[in-house]
């Protein structure tokens, strides 16, 4: 008589364990309380110093005029970005105002106002700068300002602004330059790239790109500034 082998029982099925999802309601949670903790760092922040530095922006000499003034009466070092020919710029610090040459630095990297920040604010926060003057146009002051609380924000490098006068030269920038720039901005703070520059490297001219990138050192468009 066959025996028949008895079947091994089966093993209880595990219960299966549910993936647990972030809801709709704790991300807008997180949003906004990430956003009232930003919109209330005022009260909890660290107060800057009183400015250390005078950051102008190069694209008119009346800039840089100006800057020279204030960094005389203040007694503050200068840092101008994109600006003059380094002739005028000694001539007008050096000899004109009185300045030591120490305490005046020119760096022509910078191509647009985008890049005057990018070009140097991680030096700036190396230095220790928390609190500067920034000297540009009125006209150009929004936009400058809106790229340099995003840049320099990111930094935590406090900007007070010095506009100064384009009188009857004055040129309304309208808002979609100022909003690109600000977007150029947002995006090289959180990937570190501006991708003005990685598309003129890298894009045909029909999708973007340029048939050439200024060298630094060259001249600016003034438009641009």
């Amino acid at each position: 008589m066959a025996v028949r082998r008895a079947r091994p029982a089966k093993r209880p099925a595990r219960p299966r364990r549910r993936r647990r999802r972030l809801s709709w309601r704790a991300l807008v949670v997180a949003t906004g309380g990430g956003v009232l903790l930003w919109l209330s760092r005022g009260w909890w922040w660290p107060a800057p110093p009183a400015p250390q530095m005078i950051l102008v922006l190069g694209g008119d000499v009346a800039r840089e005029q100006a800057a020279a003034e204030l960094a005389r009466q203040r007694g503050l070092p200068v840092v101008v970005s994109g600006g003059s020919n380094p002739e005028y710029a000694h001539w007008l610090f050096s000899q004109r105002e009185g300045l030591p040459r120490e305490q005046v630095l020119l760096d022509y990297r910078a191509q647009d106002t985008v890049s005057n920040f990018t070009s140097l604010v991680d030096e700036l926060r190396r230095a220790r700068i928390r609190h500067a003057f920034l000297v540009t146009s009125s006209d150009h002051m929004q936009r400058a300002l809106l790229v340099g609380r995003l840049v320099a924000g990111s930094r935590g490098i406090k900007l007070t602004p010095v506009p100064v006068s384009c009188l009857d030269r004055c040129i309304q920038e309208p808002a979609s330059k100022i909003w690109r720039d600000g977007l150029r901005s947002a995006l090289w703070v959180f990937t570190g790239l501006d991708l003005r520059w990685w598309a003129a490297e890298r894009l045909p001219p029909w999708l973007g790109g340029q048939a050439a990138v200024r060298s630094p050192g060259s001249a600016l468009d003034p438009a641009e500034h």
